[in-house]
């Protein structure tokens, strides 16, 4: 008999108890919990609900308040932020805010239904609805007529309309009218949202199989619903200084002469750069935890040689074991019962770089705990950065067998419900590994697979990319993306890293990556060399002047950083985060737009086009390189190869240092703070960079706040001891300013110029002329 499709059907019982319920209807039963007053749980089976268990979601529920109340074939619960109404006679939910607006509701006929093992969510697609996020997902930013799949995927050279990648973060926001909500499925099977593809009746979720476990998160706003989610599955780790710089990387470097010949070059070339990267080509036969010995015959030599020119290392770190006798990573776990096996109890092989190997359990404790033991091999010698690379897991012929098992802490599944969180649980070992052995020092994690919850542990970056301008554009819109699915740390490989790159690529890619969180060049091998200096002194001058510029908008990024680190908030957020409701962020020409924080507006532009047209969505704004003042709406701008177009809003408030090569060098004493006309506040943080003494209270936190051409700096909380003692203030759009007052004190201002960039070349025609700007000086107290 053909499989159908079974709804839930109507409520036949239910009781409520405190902050939730449980409803039993004609075909299966769920359970509503409020988790928070804007957070409400939902789970639906056909049988008894499985043991309760979330690799994603760490938060407890706390005690709701809630107002039940039940009339002829409603039932409704109501919060301090939403009321829920359940239709007994079908068993749809309905959810509105408590200005009785309409946020999300399910299909009045089909709601949850099962066909066979397969579970979906049927939600009634609202006039004009527009969905948001889903993390590394190609596409354009509304995802309205599409559908994705989540299934880790090891995705090579990857065409710009491929699905599914290597992460997944199965969380979106559903925006229409004035309102917006967000769905997050806790389902790690294979899964599919379906934003109104081949339909016109409703956006679905389907999983394969397991229980329909999802979340809905209400809001005031999108990054209000960002900081709900994060409160569900974690914040991101504030991770060490120096991997906020720029870091290089090859496919692969080697021997060590060569990996020290290019950290003398970026400090002969004067180009900062914080991090140098080991592919893997390091290893002894790609076995991980080795060195090859005739390649890095003195690793700790060379690793401290770095460290004294200003350089941390990353290696790569994959999740394939050799299979081979008397490699004491393979013995001891294979002693210690660590790898994953098939039903009978023989170890799980497949073929990965060292030939035949074995997989880790990273879901079964004492596998992550043998792994940290092995991390001792990397920490010892100096390493304080680690890759996790080929961890959906990758293996050659791609096609894991699905019957193999894993111990998911104790509930024993197989590689259909395991698979999508593997990657997630090795940079968790990894992380956790490295924190321990490292004691009070921060490690830097990378990984390419996860789910949700994966920025607990580690930086997520797009995988194996390809050098053209519609990666490069399509690379922004993932990383805006995976800030809206609660992933603050994230980066593209910046080149491309397959096919050829030219010159005009290369130094567009290097501007607009310049204000992505994480910021890495990276390149495959038998490739042309990918370092800022192989394309010609053009766009050497160019790549110098752009990671120049990130590393003097230092203090503004890591301010940045701790507040993602606190709440979520994305570091770079796609226009449609401020202005949801505003139709011309979605616009093609308009979507690839994104903000660094709330005051840097960058408008990435393929490497071809010398003129743009833009959007700037409300308020007035400001050109970062002559303060050319610009109102709301579409503008046409010159976007010659070497200055991108960047605005910053009025009102904002950006710190700056003095210019480093390393992240390890000391800024002068001077903070640089640039004020632009209008009002606001900023929140500028310190600490040390590198422990985590900033959670015993040795850090340094100031507001300062902004009103017409008054600026005020809040007494310093916090122990840390900041390294800037003075403070000059450069006001940007302040007409025949004289004076300023700074916390009660008026203080002269002067007429003075000021340069974001340096000239390419002595004829850069934008250059020749200088732009008057306010300057006053300031001492920090405190």
């Amino acid at each position: 008999m053909a499989q159908q499709n079974i709804s839930i059907g109507s409520v036949t019982s239910w009781q409520p108890e405190n902050s939730s319920a449980q409803f039993n209807c004609a075909n299966g039963k769920f359970s509503i919990q409020f988790c928070t007053d804007a957070i409400v749980r939902l789970r639906y089976t056909r049988n008894e609900f499985a043991s309760d268990f979330s690799y994603a979601v760490i938060a407890e529920p706390q005690s709701v308040t809630l107002n039940w109340k039940e009339e002829k074939n409603l039932i409704t619960a109501t919060s301090s932020a939403l009321q829920i109404i359940i239709n007994k006679k079908t068993g749809a939910i309905s959810f509105f805010n408590l200005e009785e607006k309409l946020l999300n509701t399910q299909d009045k006929n089909f709601a949850v239904s099962w066909i066979g093992e397969q579970v979906s969510l049927y939600n009634k697609l609202q006039d004009g609805e527009r969905f948001i996020g889903l993390g590394e997902k190609t596409g354009n930013l509304d995802r309205r007529g599409s559908a994705y799949e989540h299934w880790n995927t090891d995705y090579f050279g990857y065409p710009t309309n491929a699905d599914p990648l290597y992460c997944s973060t199965p969380f979106y926001i559903g925006v229409h009218a004035d309102v917006q909500y967000g769905i997050f499925l806790d389902n790690t099977h294979r899964s599919i949202f379906n934003f109104g593809a081949s339909n016109h009746r409703f956006a679905s979720i389907s999983a394969d199989a397991g229980e329909m476990n999802y979340y809905f998160i209400g809001g005031k706003n999108v990054s209000e619903i960002i900081e709900n989610y994060s409160h569900l599955t974690g914040k991101m780790q504030l991770p060490p200084k120096w991997s906020l710089g720029f870091q290089q990387c090859r496919y692969s470097y080697y021997p060590d002469s060569e990996v020290l010949r290019i950290a003398k070059t970026f400090r002969e070339k004067k180009i900062p750069c914080d991090v140098i990267y080991l592919d893997i080509h390091y290893m002894d036969k790609y076995k991980c935890f080795t060195f090859d010995e005739e390649r890095f015959a003195e690793p700790e030599k060379m690793l401290s040689e770095l460290k004294q020119m200003g350089f941390n290392t990353t290696v790569i770190l994959d999740p394939g074991v050799a299979e081979e006798k008397n490699y004491s990573v393979y013995d001891t776990g294979k002693e210690r019962d660590v790898f994953v096996k098939y039903p009978d109890g023989e170890n799980y092989t497949c073929n990965v770089w060292p030939g035949k190997s074995c997989l880790p359990d990273f879901t079964k404790e004492d596998a992550r705990a043998w792994w940290k033991e092995q991390m001792k091999f990397y920490t010892d010698k100096g390493v304080r950065g680690f890759w996790n690379d080929m961890n959906e897991p990758a293996s050659w012929g791609q096609r894991t067998p699905d019957l193999i098992e894993f111990d998911f802490d104790g509930r024993k599944t197989s590689h259909r419900e395991a698979r999508n969180v593997y990657g997630m649980q090795m940079a968790r070992a990894t992380y956790e590994g490295a924190q321990a052995q490292l004691k009070n020092e921060r490690p830097f994690m990378l990984t390419r697979a996860g789910f949700s919850g994966i920025q607990r542990y580690a930086a997520v970056w797009t995988g194996d990319n390809v050098a053209n301008d519609e990666h490069m554009l399509l690379g922004v819109r993932l990383l805006n993306s995976l800030g809206l699915a609660g992933v603050p740390f994230a980066g593209v490989d910046v080149g491309g890293f397959c096919g050829t790159t030219t010159p005009a690529l290369f130094a567009r890619w290097i501007s607009i990556a310049a204000f992505s969180p994480f910021f890495r060049v990276h390149k495959m091998i038998n490739a042309q060399s990918s370092e800022p200096w192989s394309y010609g002194e053009e766009v050497e001058d160019i790549s110098r002047n752009y990671i120049s510029l990130r590393y003097r908008l230092m203090p503004y990024l890591y301010s940045l950083f701790y507040k993602a680190s606190l709440n979520g908030t994305p570091v770079v957020r796609t226009l449609a985060l401020d202005y949801v409701h505003d139709a011309n962020v979605y616009a093609a020409e308009f979507q690839n737009q994104f903000l660094l924080g709330d005051s840097i507006l960058v408008c990435p532009v393929a490497s071809n086009e010398k003129l743009v047209k833009i959007y700037l969505p409300e308020g007035e704004w400001f050109d970062l390189y002559n303060n050319k003042k610009y109102s709301a709406g579409v503008h046409v701008v010159d976007s010659p190869l070497e200055r991108l177009p960047v605005f910053v809003k009025a009102g904002a408030i950006i710190p700056m240092q003095s210019l480093v090569q390393s992240l390890q060098e000391k800024p002068d004493d001077v903070l640089e703070l640039h004020v632009y006309n209008g009002e606001s506040s900023f929140n500028f943080y310190e600490d040390d960079g590198a422990s985590y003494d900033f959670e015993k209270g040795k850090f340094s936190q100031r507001k300062i706040s902004v009103q017409q051409n008054k600026i005020a700096l809040s007494e310093k909380s916090g122990d840390f001891s900041s390294p800037f003692k003075r403070m000059k203030i450069y006001l940007h759009g302040f007409e025949e300013l004289n004076e300023a007052e700074v916390n009660g004190k008026k203080i002269a201002v002067e007429k003075s110029s000021y340069r974001f960039l340096n000239p390419i070349s002595n004829f850069d025609p934008f250059f020749l002329g200088k732009d008057s700007i306010g300057s006053c000086e300031v001492f920090v107290t405190g």
